[in-house]
């Protein structure tokens, strides 16, 4: 047995190029999303930046504990606890201490003499500090002194000249000073203390120059945090962006893994089940000289396990090479932080390997059961026809599938629409359904075909009718060509239609909302304070904030927040709000959502607010849910100190707008002012580039196995072609003729493919809208028809190129 596996790797090798092609990539690319998700789960430790003269850093809480049945979880706050002032008091017999304080400061221009309006220059976003902690970083002094005076301060170079005043949203400010520090880490500006504590009271970190032990001491049985060593890199500005950026990165990671290793079963199992379709002669011979039929399926699992932990070891290999360049392209596009590096972790290779063995082995198992079971007469009957159905097995599967995709979006539209909104769910939910057609191809591939080919067969010429009696009766062939179109073309429309669907739907609802004349957009505590004096305007000034909410008392919900005044807010903006009424909000109160497990006007629920205090509000209006993007309103005194970053502007009755308007971009100062359908354009969903890259690499990975698999199913097929050709020309067909019956075969195939995928993602698009109907967001869908076009004509030109190289043009005789 060992021989005939070997004469058949040798003499059959363009047969199991493709298995080998697919599996290698596939290996590969489980090697890469491994080591990218092994090197982002590991980040290196790394020296401080901000705080790396600091003895020590004493930090608020970053983290809330809310009580749930089970093992404590803590649950990290977007916005750390505040240190109380009292701290510095208490810790001064210890040693030196200094409080550090940051405030958001917009600088919008530039000038020589104070007052004049300064040269206009692009807002640039630095944050500002006390001087007395540029010295833990530490900064020093390059041009220039430190700042003395209120109103003084010190920038980096290279952004004003010493003696320059600049315009900004925190009051004109004269440069006094340059300063730089061993890394760049922020765009710092300094202020006097004194300057610093009035525009931002709260402590952010309290520096003390003291034993960690003592002030660790000292401080017991509080939640501040005592930052020593390396752990004081947890104060650096940039450590919460990384650690979110690494969250999606491993999100993307593990995504793109699991798509490949579906994507390179069903490529397997599909060149597999072809395989034994085209050997069918072979093994009824091998059955007719007395091989039994366990002997004919460990030939093909042999052979598959070969190819299989060859593809994995080349894999491994590629992969090994692929995944640093992946990772310096990550970090050069700014998807990954500047210090991803891929790590020495060796489980990701063990992982790839014997995953791709078992994805080897997996394809070939259904093959080699059918290969066991074929008689040798059945076998040689079967060998110029293709036997019309199903394995009743397939049947099971395949329907089974289908039926369970139907029954998940079903029960998902009858009892919670939104679930079918979240990214988890529109990324993997169609998977399923892909599987279910993949597996009833065989059955359905003719009918397509046969409805495709209507027209073409009853046009004048042999050419037609050929088409399509060739891939009619070629079922096997049909389906592995077609399935692998499906299935990319599926996913293509599907996931990049499904997006498309719900940015278009959240703009909708964004333009619903926002019914204010003018929207300022991240302005400073003065512009706010000047808009608020606008004579005959309607100001509201709202801020970002977050709750969170305990859930069927074991789920930790995080759920996004707005601080609004109630009356301001109802008379510029237009909520969903299905019950209640906006101006019941007050300090003792919350807005909130149908998708809250207590939704009824007048129940109590408890939430912990952004800084970690917990409190207990009566819901006094509740909102449509809709896209998920409407989340709840609470008055600033729950905000945790958050800064306003938009305010809603109208005119009030009998006010002339235009004087507001122009009123009210007077006072903005540097302020972005958009009017409503501005704002609407520039606040409309986008992808980050951890998405871009995310949906880049998934649609990259089908569309490239998708274009082997064709490739690979050509090249078998030409091989057996070539008596049916040559039959072909001996009945009179020319050489053009031939090539166009050739070409017009791999024309049908791959557009019944990418119509099957199409109606695939038009299910799943069609979930979507009746889930977005049913959440009160309605509209039209959008359909990616550009990329689902460029993708079917590149399979196209695939299809046809490989076909025609492939197939050698034989004699007549």
């Amino acid at each position: 047995m060992l021989s005939v596996i070997g004469h058949g790797l040798r003499d059959r090798w363009v047969t199991f190029l493709g298995t080998f092609v697919a599996l290698c990539l596939g290996v590969s690319v489980l090697t890469v999303m491994g080591l990218a998700l092994a090197s982002a789960a590991g980040a290196p430790d790394r020296a401080p930046e901000r705080f790396a003269a600091a003895r020590v850093v004493v930090a608020g809480a970053d983290t809330v504990r809310v009580p749930v049945p089970g093992p404590a979880r803590d649950t990290r706050l977007s916005t750390p606890k505040a240190v109380p002032p009292s701290v510095a008091r208490d810790l001064a017999e210890l040693g030196r201490t200094v409080e550090d304080r940051s405030l958001p400061v917009r600088m919008t221009g530039a000038g020589k003499a104070a007052g004049e309006p300064g040269e206009p220059v692009e807002p640039v976003e630095l944050v500002g500090h006390p001087w007395s902690v540029a010295e833990f970083a530490p900064y020093r002094i390059v041009a220039g002194r430190a700042p003395a005076r209120d109103g003084e301060a010190v920038v980096p170079a290279d952004r004003a000249r010493v003696g320059e005043r600049l315009r900004t949203d925190r009051g004109e400010l004269l440069v006094v000073g340059h300063a730089t520090a061993p890394t760049v880490f922020e765009d710092a500006v300094f202020l006097t203390d004194t300057h610093a504590r009035r525009l931002a009271p709260r402590v952010d970190h309290l520096l003390v120059d003291a034993e960690p032990a003592a002030v660790r001491s000292a401080l017991a049985g509080t939640d501040l945090r005592v930052l020593t060593g390396a752990d004081r890199r947890l104060a650096d500005p940039g450590t919460a962006r990384e650690r979110d950026t690494v969250t999606a990165l491993v999100a993307l990671f593990g995504t793109a893994g699991g798509v490949s290793g579906f994507v390179a079963v069903f490529v397997v199992a599909s060149t597999s089940a072809y395989s034994v379709t085209r050997r069918r002669r072979e093994f009824g011979l091998l059955r007719t000289t007395g091989a039994t039929p366990g002997q004919v399926r460990r030939a093909v699992y042999g052979e598959g396990a070969v190819v299989g932990a060859v593809s994995s070891l080349a894999g491994c290999a590629l992969g090994g090479w692929a995944a640093p360049l992946l990772a310096r392209r990550l970090v050069a596009a700014g998807t990954a932080p500047d210090w991803f590096r891929i790590g020495a972790d060796r489980w990701p290779y063990h992982l790839a390997f014997w995953t791709g063995l078992t994805v080897a082995l997996a394809g070939v198992a259904a093959a080699s059961w059918r290969a066991g079971r074929t008689a040798p007469t059945e076998a040689l009957r079967q060998a110029a026809v293709d036997r019309p159905g199903l394995p009743w097995g397939r049947w099971a599967l395949g329907g089974g599938a289908l039926l369970t995709a139907v029954a998940l979006t079903a029960y998902s539209l009858v009892t919670e629409p939104g679930e079918l909104l979240h990214r988890k769910t529109y990324t993997s939910r169609p998977m399923l359904l892909v599987a279910a057609v993949a597996l009833l191809s065989p059955a359905l591939v003719a009918p397509a075909v046969r409805l495709l080919t209507w027209l073409p067969a009853r046009l004048p010429g042999a050419t037609g009718e050929l088409v399509r009696a060739g891939t009619v009766t070629g079922t096997r062939r049909a389906a592995a060509v077609a399935a692998p179109v499906m299935v990319a073309v599926a996913l293509t429309g599907s996931l990049l239609g499904t997006t498309a669907t719900l940015d278009a739907a959240k703009t909708r609802e964004l333009g619903a909302r926002t019914v204010a004349d003018l929207v300022v957009t991240d302005p400073g505590p003065a512009a706010v304070a000047a808009l608020r004096k606008v004579p005959g305007a309607v100001v509201s000034p709202t801020s970002a904030t977050e709750v969170l909410v305990r859930e069927e008392s074991v789920a930790v919900i995080r759920s996004a927040a707005r601080a609004a005044d109630p009356d301001a807010l109802a008379a510029t903006a237009r909520l969903p709000v299905v019950a209640g009424d906006l101006r019941d909000l007050d300090d003792r109160s919350i807005v909130v959502n149908e998708e809250w497990e207590r939704h009824r006007v007048g129940q109590r629920v408890t939430v912990w607010r952004a800084d970690g205090r917990r409190v207990t509000l009566r819901i006094a209006a509740v909102l449509r849910v809709g896209t998920g993007s409407q989340g709840a309103y609470v008055t600033p005194a729950h905000a945790a100190g958050a800064p306003v970053d938009r305010v809603d502007v109208r005119a009030a009755p009998g006010a002339d707008p235009r004087a507001v308007a122009a009123d009210v971009r007077a006072a903005a100062g540097g302020a972005r002012v958009l009017d409503g359908k501005e704002f609407v354009r520039a606040s409309a969903p986008r992808p980050n580039a951890v998405s871009r890259t995310g949906f880049l690499l998934l649609l990259g990975i089908v569309v490239l196995y998708t274009a082997m698999s064709l490739a690979n199913t050509t090249l078998m097929a030409a091989a057996d072609r070539s008596a049916e050709l040559r039959a072909l020309r001996l009945a009179g067909a020319t050489r053009g003729q031939t090539r166009r019956l050739v070409a017009g075969e791999a024309c049908a195939l791959v557009t019944t493919g990418a119509l099957l995928g199409a109606l695939v993602a038009a299910v799943q698009l069609g979930a979507l809208a009746a889930a977005l109907a049913l959440l009160g967001s309605g509209g039209a869908v959008a359909v990616p028809w550009g990329q689902v076009a460029g993708v079917t004509a590149g399979f196209l030109a695939v299809a046809v190129t490989t076909a025609l190289l492939a197939t050698r043009d034989p004699s007549p005789t």
